[in-house]
C-alpha cells in the first residue's frame, strides 16, 4: 500500500493573519467494515482519498456510521454511550475493522462483547495498553448536537478540552490518567470514612494520601488548558466573526485557582485547597477542589453564551470549537484528521454555511465523510465526492456517483 505523501507547506488562516504551517500528512479511511454496531448489522464502505457522501433519511444509520468511525479515535462512544449500548439489539458483540492510510497503523480493529470485554488490534497485534491505540484514526466530528458544548453543563466543555489536549499531547494524557485515578481513590477514601463513621485525623490521613498526585498532575492539566486557551483565544474570536457573528466573542478559562506564572504555582494552589477543604469534602461526600471543576468560558459581549446566546450564535461557537480541535491536532502531530460532518449545516443559512466551508478549506486538504438526509443538501464543494445511500442500516454505493 502506498504511503500518503506529505503536502507542501500551506498557509492557514489564524484569526485575520496568515501563518505558515509545517508540511502535513492527511489521515485517510480507505475501507471500513461495521458489524452489529447500533442499527448497522453489516456495512462495508470503500472511501476515496477525498472522501464520501452518505445520503439517507434521519434514523437510518448516518449518525451511527459517524459514531463508528469516531470510535477508532477515542475507543469509546463520542456520544458518551456505554460500550455495551453500542451493540445491535440481539447481537453478542460489535466489530469494527478499518484499513487506513497516512497513519502509523494501517489496519485497526475494535470489538466489544456484552460482558464488556474490549479488544483492539493495530496491524494485527494487541497494544500493551488501550491508550496506546488512541487516535488510531484521527478524526473530528461535527454535528448539530455540538451545541451542547456551548449550552450544556461545564462537564461537556471539560470533556472537549480533555479530548482535544489528550490526543495531541502525550504529557497531558499521562497527567489526565493519573489525576483521574487519584481523584477516584480520594473519593473512595471519603466514602469509606463516611461508611465507617471515621472522622478527624484518621479520615484526613486517608484523604491526604492521594493529594500529592492530585496536585502534581492537576497542575499540568490546569496550565495546559490555560496555555491552549491563550493560544487560541484570538482565533476563536476571529473565526466567530468570520462566520457572521456580531458583538465580541471571547474564549477563556474559568478556574478556582488564580493564574500563576508556572506549573509549580498551580501545584501549590491545588495542594493548599485540597488540605483546606478536607472537612468540607467529607461532609459533601466527594472532592470539590481541582481542575475537574473548572470550565471553558465562552462569552459574547461579556455575557455567557450559554445564557444569552441565540441558537445560531451557540451553533457558531460550537463549530469554531471543532475547527480549533482539528487545528490543534494538525499542528501538534502534523496529521490532518478526517472530518466527519454529520449534517452539520442543518438550520444554518446558506451564507453561514459557505463561510464555514471556507474555514474548513483553509485547514488544508483532508478526507471528508459527509452525511446528509437529502442530495439537495450536499454543498457544491462536496458534490464531486463518491456517493453512498443508507437505509435501515444498510449501505449501498450509488451507481455513477
Amino acid at each position: 500500500m502506498a504511503a500518503s505523501v506529505p503536502t507542501e507547506p500551506s498557509v492557514v488562516a489564524s484569526g485575520t493573519a496568515q501563518v505558515s504551517t509545517p508540511a502535513t500528512t492527511a489521515a485517510r479511511l480507505a475501507e471500513l467494515v461495521v458489524r452489529d454496531f447500533r442499527n448497522i448489522a453489516h456495512g462495508e464502505l470503500a472511501c476515496a482519498a477525498e472522501g464520501i457522501v452518505v445520503v439517507g433519511e434521519n434514523g437510518h444509520g448516518k449518525s451511527n456510521l459517524i459514531e463508528a468511525i469516531a470510535y477508532l479515535r477515542l475507543l469509546r462512544s463520542a456520544r458518551a454511550a456505554r460500550d455495551r449500548d453500542l451493540i445491535r439489539f440481539g447481537a453478542a458483540a460489535f466489530h469494527l475493522a478499518a484499513r487506513l492510510e497516512g497513519t502509523p497503523a494501517h489496519r485497526v480493529t475494535a470489538a466489544v462483547d456484552r460482558p464488556g470485554r474490549k479488544k483492539i488490534t493495530l496491524d494485527g497485534a494487541e497494544p500493551e495498553r488501550l491508550t496506546d491505540a488512541l487516535d488510531a484514526l484521527p478524526s473530528v466530528a461535527f454535528s448539530p448536537r455540538d451545541v451542547d458544548l456551548v449550552s450544556g453543563a461545564p462537564a461537556e466543555r471539560r470533556r472537549y478540552l480533555d479530548i482535544t489536549l489528550a490526543l495531541s499531547s502525550p504529557p497531558y494524557l499521562h497527567a489526565l490518567r493519573i489525576y483521574r485515578g487519584a481523584l477516584a481513590r480520594r473519593n473512595a477514601a471519603i466514602r469509606e470514612a463516611l461508611k465507617s463513621g471515621r472522622r478527624g485525623r484518621e479520615a484526613a490521613s486517608a484523604m491526604a494520601a492521594w493529594e500529592p498526585a492530585l496536585a502534581e498532575h492537576g497542575a499540568v492539566l490546569v496550565e495546559s488548558r490555560r496555555h491552549w486557551v491563550r493560544a487560541h483565544a484570538d482565533t476563536f474570536a476571529a473565526q466567530c466573526l468570520a462566520i457572521g457573528e456580531r458583538g465580541t466573542p471571547r474564549l477563556g478559562y474559568a478556574s478556582a485557582f488564580a493564574e500563576g506564572s508556572s506549573v509549580a504555582d498551580a501545584r501549590a494552589a491545588i495542594a493548599a485547597q485540597l488540605e483546606k477543604q478536607r472537612e468540607h469534602d467529607l461532609r459533601r461526600g466527594l472532592t470539590q477542589p481541582g481542575p475537574h471543576r473548572d470550565d471553558l468560558a465562552l462569552t459574547l459581549d461579556g455575557h455567557e453564551l450559554r445564557g444569552v446566546g441565540s441558537a445560531g450564535q451557540q451553533r457558531t461557537a460550537a463549530i469554531v470549537l471543532r475547527l480549533l480541535e482539528a487545528a490543534t491536532h494538525r499542528d501538534a502531530t502534523a496529521v490532518v484528521p478526517v472530518l466527519l460532518l454529520d449534517d452539520p449545516f442543518a438550520e444554518l443559512d446558506r451564507r453561514r454555511t459557505q463561510r464555514i466551508l471556507a474555514l474548513l478549506e483553509r485547514m488544508g486538504a483532508g478526507q471528508v465523510v459527509l452525511c446528509v438526509p437529502r442530495e439537495d443538501e450536499i454543498p457544491p464543494q462536496f458534490t464531486r465526492l463518491a456517493r453512498w445511500q443508507v437505509q435501515d442500516g444498510a449501505f449501498t454505493r450509488r451507481v455513477g456517483a
